[in-house]
């Protein structure tokens, strides 16, 4: 006789009490405010520094450096929370998730302490630049170079769709620098500040209703000092990667509070509104989609679950695999479900009422960023399935 388990841990008590801490403190936020802050060209800064207050920014940071000493399992679920209540913070994928990753586990103890208290506290945010006009998704074709000056470093290069620069302390850049017995280029990490000579930024246009801007930046003899390099040159892959993996659990997470929230918002709009004699919800034409995406959305949470645990178990190469399954699962699902929830509305669905028309592209761009899902499926088919790359 099968018997069921007396305590499954799908998700421990700590992690339901984490949701419902995030899940409140975003409730007194919401859609509007997220919607206001976005009309008015400002920043989501109360929430920013009320989450700041709450510990959760940092959550997945050092102890020793003002962080919760958690992992990404609970900075994906901080981020999740936010975004099901419609306020979802994307500097949390940039700055702690992914600058604050990568000085934690590689950067000099100057720079953990210079850095991650103030990543941990909100006080400081890191951008993050590695995508390039002409490079696309292939890392390898990355032409900001960094070369030796005496002690220094002199980088130039461009970089594109860099969120957050503006209020961003530093961006940390991917360059590359060659190698001494190969003459190979390397990919390597620089903490560039905001301010420095020869940095500069442009905002690129964006049908994109979000609170972050996007910037193209350029690299024009920027001189920085030896300690602006993160980690070991030599490493820079390794290192690379550390914050590449996190990047994509926290896009599924970023997807997966969207989707919770347009599916939230068609599920009560279908159980209330009524234009026969029962409510619109009653009939399957509607309900069975609601259903399905309810379905793709909790197999994408799983997944994303396992990445994280993964990741922070310190399995980099299976947390890899699963970090860009779950990136790909979360965005399907998002994309499905905020198209599903505006067509259940129907024309209400496009109002600014509902806040559900802006999702339409934002869901998009899990779809697209940082990696487009056919990059992700060449990814699996090769290294996964074991098929010969096409590229």
């Amino acid at each position: 006789m099968r018997t069921a388990l007396s305590n499954p841990v799908i998700e421990s008590e700590e992690h339901r009490a984490l949701r419902a801490a995030v899940a409140a403190l975003a409730k007194r936020y919401g859609r509007e405010y997220f919607t206001a802050v976005v009309a008015a060209g400002k920043h989501t800064d109360e929430l920013w520094q009320d989450a700041a207050k709450a510990g959760y920014l940092g959550v997945n940071l050092p102890e020793e450096y003002g962080g919760g000493g958690a992992g990404i399992t609970e900075l994906a679920l901080v981020l999740e929370e936010l975004g099901a209540a419609g306020c979802p913070l994307l500097m949390l994928v940039v700055s702690p998730a992914i600058c604050g990753t990568v000085i934690a586990r590689f950067g000099t103890e100057e720079q953990k302490r210079s850095w991650l208290p103030g990543l941990a506290d909100g006080s400081r945010k890191m951008a993050f630049g590695i995508t390039e006009p002409d490079a696309g998704s292939n890392s390898h074709r990355i032409t900001t170079t960094a070369r030796r000056d005496g002690t220094d470093w002199i980088l130039n290069g461009r970089k594109i769709f860099v969120s957050g620069v503006d209020i961003a302390e530093a961006t940390l850049i991917v360059g590359r620098t060659e190698d001494a017995r190969t003459g190979k280029l390397k990919p390597c990490l620089f903490i560039v500040p905001r301010e420095a000579p020869g940095f500069g930024r442009s905002p690129v246009p964006m049908e994109l209703a979000a609170p972050e801007k996007q910037f193209e930046l350029t690299l024009d003899d920027v001189r920085l000092p030896a300690e602006a390099l993160v980690g070991d040159e030599d490493a820079g892959l390794l290192q690379l990667f550390a914050g590449l993996n996190p990047e994509r659990i926290m896009t599924a997470a970023f997807a997966l509070g969207m989707g919770r929230y347009a599916l939230a918002r068609a599920v009560d709009y279908a159980r209330t509104r009524q234009v026969w004699k029962e409510p619109i919800g009653a009939h399957q034409a509607l309900a069975h989609p609601l259903a399905q995406c309810h379905v793709e959305l909790e197999l994408a949470a799983l997944m994303m679950r396992k990445a994280a645990l993964l990741y922070d178990a310190g399995d980099d190469m299976a947390a890899g695999e699963a970090a860009n399954m779950a990136k790909y699962a979360a965005a399907e699902a998002a994309v499905h479900t905020v198209d599903q929830a505006v067509h259940t509305l129907g024309g209400n669905g496009l109002t600014q009422e509902y806040g559900l028309a802006s999702l339409i592209t934002a869901a998009r761009v899990a779809r697209i960023a940082p990696v487009s899902r056919e990059m992700i499926l060449n990814f699996i088919s090769h290294q996964s399935l074991g098929l010969p790359k096409s590229y």
